[in-house]
């Protein structure tokens, strides 16, 4: 069997979350997206696993079941939580029941000032020791968001053995974060044989954050041991499709200020002793990073799976409508899309074009383009960096965009007049 799975997000427990991220939305919001297992994030706060404690559970994964509008809801979730070790580098773990949550919990508490207060606790330990815990506790680890300027792995070390030590081997997986995708990550020979996860760590529960980057995995069933078999790639199960946003809509994509946003090449960064000329400071970017620990051609693993560009519905509708993701004409749109074909996966991944076309109710073809642009990666990137995000464009079709060469899509009608479609997630 297929899922689709984002295993890293956060509950209402994390500092600067939404208090919608709870049990009941989560499973609500997962179900419309299209995504079959959920971390659940958080999973060493006493207050929430208390609420996870009440759910259903076969084969270490839980099972919300609601209804909505008459439909059922139901939404599988596995124990997660992410974890900043003393270097502020942040891990995470993927655990294996109830009892090794509270076991973890009882080995973190003496080396943890905030783990009853914060979903995300912080561990006055090396990474190397909360590999050990993870060990022995049976659950799966591996960086966060490894590449980011700030509290990632490759911020503060130059290798995950530096970061892990002996321990080094017990790690599976690399979460990539918005800035990075397999092309990059695949240039650092160490990372080769890992499985690259890529998850939403969202903070609040709409679409447009929750599982804005999502897993495909082969499986057999639903269970806690199928899943570490996928990320091991054992007995045929495996990641099949890796979905993010475009590298470059990262925040942090290339060496930037962090104050007015100004870019830098890496020459020019160092040479000013990454000082902006505003007088902020210029953040090493992950292209620049990569380039710096790149090692090898990039050419992909035979094990390693297509990585699928993608932004989420509401964004490409708003995108191709030039609308916010956040209105009206926007919404309406993206429910008659779910009431269609299911679930916003289905849209963006498994239905066809003809399929839109074909459609019980009349899409904007501008739509139907965008989608198609997206999936066929033909959308320009206007680079993030410094904490600011990328901007999408969608080129229509115009005397001059015919003859360039860069991507773009054609679209009819009134952007036909050469105006481009752009967005930026800061505008959501």
């Amino acid at each position: 069997m297929i899922i689709n799975a984002d295993l890293h997000i956060h509950s209402h427990y994390s500092a600067a979350t939404s208090p919608r991220m709870d049990l009941p939305t989560l499973a609500k919001e997962a179900s419309r997206k299209g995504i079959q297992l959920l971390g659940t994030g958080d999973c060493l706060h006493p207050k929430w696993l208390s609420g996870i404690k009440e759910l259903e559970e076969r084969n270490s994964i839980f099972y919300f079941k609601g209804k909505e509008e008459g439909k059922n809801t139901n939404t599988n979730f596995v124990l997660t939580v992410e974890v900043e070790d003393e270097r502020r580098v942040h891990h995470l773990l993927i655990v294996p029941s109830i009892s090794k949550a509270e076991e973890l919990y009882e080995s973190f508490r003496k080396y943890s000032p905030d783990i009853d207060s914060d979903g995300r606790p912080s561990l006055r330990m090396s990474g190397e020791e909360i590999a050990e815990h993870a060990r022995d506790a049976e659950a799966l680890i591996g960086p966060c968001h490894a590449f980011t300027p700030w509290t990632a792995l490759y911020a503060y070390h130059n290798s995950l053995r530096e970061c892990y030590g002996d321990m080094v081997g017990y790690v599976l997986f690399v979460e990539l974060g918005l800035s990075a995708d397999s092309s990059y990550a695949d240039r650092i020979e160490e990372l080769r044989g890992l499985t690259f996860l890529t998850n939403s760590d969202a903070h609040s529960p709409y679409p447009i954050r929750l599982a804005r980057e999502f897993n495909r995995f082969q499986v057999d069933d639903m269970s806690f041991e199928e899943l570490k078999a996928a990320i091991e790639r054992k007995r045929g199960r495996k990641p099949v499709l890796n979905v993010g946003v475009p590298p470059k809509e990262g925040k942090y994509n290339e060496s930037a200020c962090i104050r007015c946003y100004k870019h830098y090449s890496l020459s020019e960064a160092i040479i000013r002793k990454w000082r902006c000329e505003c007088g902020g400071m210029i953040k090493k970017g992950v292209r620049d990073r990569v380039n710096e620990l790149a090692d090898c051609d990039g050419t992909h693993p035979e094990h390693r799976p297509p990585y699928l560009h993608l932004i989420p519905l509401a964004m490409i509708i708003g995108l191709a409508l030039h609308k916010s993701a956040s209105s009206k004409a926007v919404n309406e749109i993206w429910e008659s899309l779910l009431a269609e074909f299911g679930t916003e996966v289905n849209v963006l991944v498994d239905a066809s074009i003809g399929d839109f076309r074909t459609a019980n109710f009349n899409l904007d073809a501008h739509v139907i383009e965008a989608i198609k642009a997206f999936r066929e990666g033909k959308v320009s990137v206007i680079p993030g960096g410094g904490g600011k995000y990328g901007v999408i464009e969608l080129k229509p079709k115009g005397r001059e965009e015919a003859r360039e060469k860069d991507e773009g899509i054609v679209v009819e009608g009134d952007a036909g007049r050469g105006q481009k479609m752009q967005l930026s997630l800061l505008d959501f």
